[in-house]
Parts: structure tokens; C-alpha cells; sequence
């Protein structure tokens, strides 16, 4: 009998290896990223208190076509540096959230960037 990696309890392993690691302040809040397979989530949270400051996903009604692919991505990521830019946040923590700095991760970090954001 094949025996299929748990794949979802390994990245959480790798999250809370990251988590240990860092952790957003006022100062300097944390940019975490949740990737499903249809969608792809970003939130900047303010670890001391508990609070999200900022959230988009590639759910938002100003982000057209199909959210599971790069350009959707990117396009959450820009969403997500003008939002932080309002509330006057321009320095965040990048928090993977255990997923590989690689394609659709690494273009909402791009985005995020070209937005305006510095990590």
C-alpha cells in the first residue's frame, strides 16, 4: 500500500519552526500568506496585540479572473501594500507561513514590493 505524505502537517511543522523566528510588532507588523489551491490570502497582524491591521485575498471584488495562478497573486499583493500604505504601515516581517519562497508565494511577496511595501 502506497503511503501518501501528510504534506498539510509538514508545512505546518515548517510554520511553526518560522514562527518561532519572528513575530510583528507595531513598529514593524507581520505579512502572513495562506495558500489554498483555488485562492491565495495575505493579512499584516500586529502580533503584540493580537490585532490584523490589513487583509486582501484574491477573493476581493477588485481582482478579476480565476485566483489560483501567479497573476492573481501579484495583483493581491499590490492590493495589499496600497491598504497597509492607507493605514500608513510601509515596513512589514514576511511571514511565509511554511509554504516554499516560490511562484505564487514569492509573486505576492513581488507585488507587495512593487506596491510599496519594505521587507
Amino acid at each position: 500500500m502506497i503511503k501518501r505524505p501528510d504534506t498539510n502537517a509538514q508545512r505546518m511543522k515548517r510554520h511553526k519552526r518560522v514562527r518561532s523566528k519572528i513575530s510583528g510588532t507595531g513598529e514593524t507588523p507581520r505579512l502572513n500568506v495562506f495558500r489554498s489551491e483555488a485562492n491565495i490570502y495575505a493579512q499584516i497582524i500586529d502580533d503584540v496585540s493580537g490585532v490584523t491591521l490589513v487583509s486582501a485575498s484574491s477573493l476581493d471584488k477588485s481582482i478579476e479572473g480565476y485566483g489560483g495562478n501567479v497573476a492573481a497573486a501579484t495583483e493581491v499583493g499590490k492590493l495589499l501594500a496600497q491598504r497597509a500604505k492607507d493605514k500608513g504601515i510601509e515596513c512589514v516581517v514576511f511571514d511565509r507561513g511554511g509554504y516554499l519562497y516560490h511562484g505564487r508565494v514569492q509573486a505576492l511577496a513581488e507585488g507587495a514590493r512593487a506596491g510599496g511595501l519594505k521587507f
